[in-house]
């Protein structure tokens, strides 16, 4: 088989596994938020967990797959490629549409709590046994139970915070995203959220990629294997194409929600992800499997904290809101890293 044809079907696989992933995703989250209503959850507590949650849900699969598959390089970079994508691009596309305004609440505590995860993150990574070149930690079982123990904590905490802002919503809440309760019965439900837990899981095998034998022809396919291909390193093609992909949920729930002047579903969607990816996401994976840290993880890491405390500045201006003057610069920024990742595999 020619290269250019096992490149073709190495990309084919990478976007159908995407398309699994966003679709999955979408399901999931219709399927779980109706059978959440039916069974009399507030709407509020269903848009701060299980939406959140949903749209990460991609990033769970991927680096879960990757990392029990030994690709731990790419269970990190997606997380934290994810999470720069979330703040810097979805983030500064929603301002576009609309000022995003930052409550006091979220200033003072989800927005400084991401900036924490991210500084865990580096810690965890730097401790533990260093085995291989370059890296520098690993993140192993006792971290990942660590991090999700704070992600229950968080998890409650957010639950306590909806529930007592309940009834200054109550109004409101019986026109807001009820489409799906009254469109979906109960099996209809269960459905969406079985078939879409299975797209995930595909997608997720997909995006991540590996080798299948077909008509006595040994393929390879998925984004490990474009980046063996194209000469690329697994961080960062988990840094670009993975964390693109699997941010596609993040970047249309938000865009959609500030499109509509839904100003707190879009920041709430972003910050409550990052939180999720690294608590949940990065946990579970090294609950699974220990996770290494190399210094491209840290140095990337150390990018996602100091994009944190921009953000959190910005936040601190113009009465709260995120204009659009800052959200071209944190686009800005972005193409900026990602220009430095590229430039540290093919520059340095």
């Amino acid at each position: 088989m020619s290269p250019f044809v096992s490149v073709l079907i190495a990309f084919a696989v990478l976007v159908v596994g995407f398309w699994l992933l966003v679709k999955g995703a979408d399901y999931f989250v219709d399927g779980a938020s109706a059978v959440a209503r039916r069974l009399r959850i507030p709407p509020l507590v269903v848009g701060l967990t299980i939406v959140s949650m949903g749209t990460s849900l991609p990033e769970l699969a991927v680096s879960v797959t990757a990392a029990l598959a030994g690709s731990n390089e790419v269970a990190v970079s997606n997380v934290t490629g994810s999470n720069i994508f979330n703040l810097l691009v979805v983030c500064g596309v929603s301002t576009l549409f609309q000022p995003l305004v930052v409550d006091v609440g979220t200033r003072r505590r989800e927005l400084p709590f991401s900036i924490f995860c991210a500084v865990l993150m580096a810690a965890f990574g730097v401790t533990g046994p260093a085995e291989g070149p370059g890296v520098v930690g690993t993140i192993g079982h006792a971290e990942g139970g660590v991090l999700l123990a704070l992600f229950v904590g968080f998890l409650a905490y957010t639950v306590h915070m909806a529930r007592q802002g309940r009834e200054n919503t109550e109004n409101g809440e019986d026109s807001d995203g009820g489409e799906e309760a009254k469109v979906l019965s109960l099996m209809q439900s269960l459905v969406f959220i079985i078939c879409g837990a299975l797209a995930i899981k595909f997608g997720g095998d997909f995006v991540v990629g590996g080798d299948a034998v077909i008509g006595g022809h040994e393929i390879a396919y998925g984004a490990v294997a474009i980046a063996r291909m194209l000469g690329m390193s697994e961080t960062l093609i988990g840094l670009t194409i993975i964390a693109l992909g699997t941010s596609l949920p993040e970047l249309v729930t938000s865009v959609v929600a500030a499109r509509k002047g839904e100003v707190d579903m879009a920041l709430g969607n972003i910050i409550g992800s990052n939180i999720f990816n690294i608590l949940f996401i990065l946990g579970t994976t090294a609950a699974l499997h220990p996770v290494s840290f190399t210094m491209e993880n840290l140095v990337d890491d150390v990018m996602l904290i100091l994009f944190s405390i921009m953000v959190w500045l910005f936040s601190a201006t113009d009465g709260g809101k995120l204009l659009k003057r800052e959200g071209i610069t944190m686009l800005a920024c972005y193409v900026g890293f990602i220009a430095y990742a590229i430039w540290r595999v093919y520059g340095a």
